[in-house]
């Protein structure tokens, strides 16, 4: 092309996803081996039928959904997920507190754009989820790695000998994309704790938050009063309901944030889907027992890779949760060229470790990317059967 580009956008690395995606085209799959996509982190199978009968009424009978709403969403969904969040964290979170967006993405790039201005530095663990360092990339914020330990978690006091005069935020996410890890509560207390102290906001991205094994709040952060000060966390609906295509999420942060994010939701969307919008307030308000109900089968493919993950020999289960394993394999080529072997030699589409890094990060050469919450036990004892008798 002869017309500009912001140097900023053609510096930024293509969408991995999309990336992969180019590897199975003009592939053909035998009848006895099809195509095994272990790429992506989204429910394959539509909404429940309730909540698809829901959509459809409020699309027949409902004409307010049709027209613009309110820039930071719809109320009657803000006050649910403040009453919510407010139960299950035994905090205090209040509805102006809560803002809607055009999915969790939207959630991360509406408040970063209000955190950092270009030149400003944000500190990510690595691995990192490679949507967050692209938006950082685009808008010329700096990315500072955060080496993480042999469990993946990273340690508050190397992010404390990072935190310059420019850093502006220390970004999370638990459980966590790539990885599969869940951050103990006390960790992320301590990050908190640090965010604090250097008056820098911890964004705590809680996309997967509905998969954790655990049971209860899975931090306290939200019990200190003065949480809206420090704290910014990020949603997403679609794993929970299956909403991937209506794009919807949130993020719980100071009303006086929201005022700011309100500019820059208005200049990009004005409002969020008004239709995805009553679904996610269906889902929340009837579809607690269905989504126990997912949980614990997400769970049970966690077990079935931890259970069945010794038949791969040499190699390593690095982390393990939520829709992830994220996996060192043992072969002499790094794991960008060995994700692409895998889908003409065993039939399988999975990301690399060199996705999830900085480029000059060697661990990534190492590492793969398992994003198992779409196939069940017997995928996942194709996916092992597959991999075991891998031959390069």
């Amino acid at each position: 092309m002869n017309t500009p580009v912001n140097p900023n956008i053609k510096a930024t690395s293509a969408p991995p996803v999309m990336e992969a995606g180019r590897w199975i085209d003009n592939v053909t799959f035998p009848a006895d081996r099809p195509l095994l996509n272990v790429s992506q982190a989204a429910p394959l199978e539509p909404p429940p039928a309730p909540l698809r009968a829901a959509i459809a009424d409020t699309v027949l009978n409902n004409t307010s959904a049709h027209l613009y709403g309110p820039v930071l969403g719809l109320p009657e969904l803000r006050a649910e997920v403040s009453q919510q969040w407010t139960t299950a964290y035994d905090g205090e979170i209040c509805a102006d507190q809560v803002a809607i967006t055009s999915g969790c993405n939207q959630a991360f790039t509406s408040v970063m754009t209000t955190i950092a201005a270009p030149g400003d530095e944000v500190i990510l663990p690595t691995p990192w989820y490679f949507n967050h360092k692209m938006h950082l990339d685009m808008q010329g914020v700096n990315t500072i790695p955060l080496p993480t330990d042999l469990h993946l978690l990273p340690d508050p006091d190397v992010a404390a000998s990072l935190i310059t005069s420019k850093t502006r935020a220390i970004v999370l996410v638990t459980p966590n994309n790539p990885a599969g890890v869940e951050y103990p509560p006390e960790l992320v207390r301590a990050f908190y704790d640090l965010a604090k102290s250097n008056n820098i906001a911890l964004i705590l991205d809680e996309t997967y938050r509905d998969f954790d094994s655990r049971t209860g709040a899975p931090h306290d952060l939200f019990s200190d009063p003065d949480w809206h000060q420090t704290l910014i966390q990020l949603y997403s609906f679609s794993k929970a309901y299956r909403l991937t295509g209506h794009r919807v999420g949130a993020l719980t942060a100071a009303a006086s944030r929201l005022f700011e994010v309100e500019k820059y939701l208005d200049t990009v969307t004005i409002c969020p889907n008004q239709i995805a919008q009553h679904a996610a307030l269906w889902g929340m308000q009837n579809l607690s027992q269905w989504l126990a109900g997912e949980r614990a089968e997400i769970l049970d493919r966690r077990d079935a890779i931890q259970q069945g993950f010794h038949r791969l020999k040499d190699w390593k289960l690095l982390g393990l949760g939520a829709y992830f394993a994220y996996v060192a394999h043992p072969f002499d080529i790094p794991s960008n060229q060995l994700a692409k072997k895998l889908v003409q030699k065993a039939g399988v589409l999975m990301l690399p470790g060199t996705m999830f890094r900085p480029a000059d990060d060697r661990a990534g050469k190492q590492e793969l990317r398992i994003a198992f919450a779409n196939i069940d036990r017997d995928g996942v004892d194709t996916l092992f059967s597959r991999l075991e008798n891998l031959t390069l």
